[in-house]
């Protein structure tokens, strides 16, 4: 373990079970046994052709660095679980990132070895001080079919020794790299397992980039149970459908917006659907609507909405409503905190901190100045929330708190209330300083085809609010945008959404 244990075991008892699917692509856990022995022979190569090679961040131990910069979910989950067994550290970088990101972060932490098709990168690495490799994924693919069969076996590592590089960010700001041991891996698949139903035997699919958090937390807790994992570049609903009957599979890992595509196509087609036993989701809020479409549909799927961070691991789940009150798993330490870093009342807004055997040690030298733990081993992301009665309710993270008029006020929540607005679409709430109050609530509709909130509509927009929300929280402007402003994961950038309403894009109903 994390994974190494069980792909070995399973290779020797059950050699023809697939590990890994993405379509016609297949590899059955004896294959992957062998494949890992040619792809660390050649990353083993690679790093040590260097004459002058990065020296990888004090956090690796002296391990060196290879990551895997491909839009192919089947290739990146290749090499993760293939170079899993070896002494290597892998990291898995976003290629849609900003060009500047992906050169930062490869420089910041010593990546030795890059794989990447994309020409720009190699150009801009060959122009800029790294001393590393990069290849593109055929010639990779090209070497390891030159290898001979004298490659070494994968083994079980030691649990102290690191494993994988994460990365908490990319889109909006520099990314904060950390690492993940095997250990902490480890502690991880336990929670997983217990609570999240990844079980031997289990197809799971995970649609989605490799890069993101959930996607691979879903392929290692897969290989890690002796399950199968499916996985996607993207989601198509028809062409899921139709994996999903014909593989059978029966769990289904994703975030909310797929779930939400997967509703539909499971009410076009329901019998495609009739196996799915079991639908994870995390990574954003759920909407309770999203819920409730896919209860009526399948009322046989159960839906576990997890709460996580990457650096933490998971922290707890809700299994009804829209997901903000989330029962915490039992191994898990949790406490709100004050500014002053003293604990909160109960019930009162504050700053998330967690105790957990999973969360990493700290970010990268180089990558950030953030500190995630304290010197009691608590650790927090920024999560705002509060805690009643044992249960969680979250409210965004720091940047999603508002100061109205002596009030704080979560932005998530004002969010929350127009989910019952029949046909409104997406909407992004945002505090815009104010003299008298400090900051108002404002609402930006995002506009596309969408009419709502225009004429009478505005009217109805905020009576909707009033019977919805604490006075405090009723936005006190509506503003429509054309588009709403993303990252390259679909998540609606706040700050971005403030500066588009404030340099006059926005048109105010």
């Amino acid at each position: 373990m994390p994974i190494t244990s069980t792909i070995l075991d399973v290779a020797e008892n059950h050699p023809d079970q697939f590990a890994i699917v993405g379509g016609e692509d297949r590899l059955t856990y004896s294959e992957l046994v062998e494949d890992s022995r040619r792809m660390f022979a050649v990353v083993d190569e690679l790093h040590r052709a260097h004459t002058d090679p990065p020296s990888p961040a004090p956090e690796t131990d002296g391990i060196p660095i290879t990551a895997i910069s491909v839009t192919s979910a089947f290739e990146t989950s290749r090499i993760i679980a293939g170079l899993a067994g070896f002494r290597a550290l892998s990291a898995t970088i976003d290629p849609r990132w900003p060009l500047s990101h992906q050169i930062g972060v490869i420089n910041a932490t010593g990546i030795g070895v890059v794989i990447s098709d994309s020409p720009a990168l190699a150009e801009a690495l060959a122009a800029s001080a790294w001393t590393g490799t990069v290849i593109s994924l055929a010639d990779f693919r090209a070497h390891e079919a030159s290898v001979m069969e004298s490659a070494p076996l994968p083994s079980v590592r030691d649990e102290a020794e690191p494993f994988l590089m994460l990365f908490s960010s990319g889109t909006t700001s520099n990314p904060k790299a950390f690492i993940k041991t095997r250990q902490q891996y480890r502690d991880n698949v336990a929670v997983s397992a217990a609570h999240l139903g990844p079980l031997p035997g289990v197809a799971t699919l995970a649609p989605g980039p490799v890069s993101y958090s959930l996607t691979l937390y879903a392929i290692i807790e897969s290989l890690a149970t002796g399950g199968s994992v499916h996985v996607a570049d993207e989601f198509h609903p028809i062409t899921m459908g139709r994996r999903i009957a014909a593989e059978k599979i029966t769990r289904v890992v994703a975030v909310p917006a797929v779930v939400r595509a997967l509703a539909e196509a499971a009410r076009r087609d329901p019998e495609r659907f009739t196996g799915l036993d079991l639908v994870v989701t995390g990574g954003a809020n759920l909407p309770a609507s999203i819920r409730d479409r896919l209860g009526e549909i399948l009322p046989d799927t159960r839906l576990i909405s997890y709460y996580g961070a990457a650096e933490i691991g998971f922290i707890g789940d809700s299994r009804e409503g829209d997901g903000t009150w989330i029962t915490i798993y039992p191994t898990i330490g949790a406490q709100i905190r004050a500014e002053s870093g003293s604990q909160a009342p109960e019930g009162e807004l504050g700053t998330l901190w967690i105790l957990a055997a999973a969360c990493a040690y700290g970010y990268v030298t180089g990558t950030t100045d953030a500190v995630l733990r304290d010197e009691d081993g608590w650790a927090t992301v920024a999560d705002q929330g509060r805690i009643e009665n044992g249960m969680l309710q979250l409210a965004g993270r720091a940047g999603d708190i508002a100061i109205t008029g002596g009030h704080k006020v979560s932005l998530p929540e004002v969010e929350r209330a127009y989910e019952t607005y029949d046909n409104l679409g997406e909407v992004c709430a945002i505090a815009l300083d104010d003299s008298a109050l400090g900051s108002i609530i404002v609402l930006v509709i995002e506009a596309g085809t969408n009419t709502a909130g225009q004429g009478a509509g505005k009217a109805a927009l905020f009576d909707h609010a009033r019977a919805h929300l604490a006075p405090q929280f009723v936005p006190r402007r509506i503003y429509r945008l054309q588009r709403l402003p993303r990252t390259v994961g679909g998540k609606i950038r706040r700050a971005e959404t403030v500066d588009l309403i404030m340099s006059g894009r926005g048109q105010r109903l």
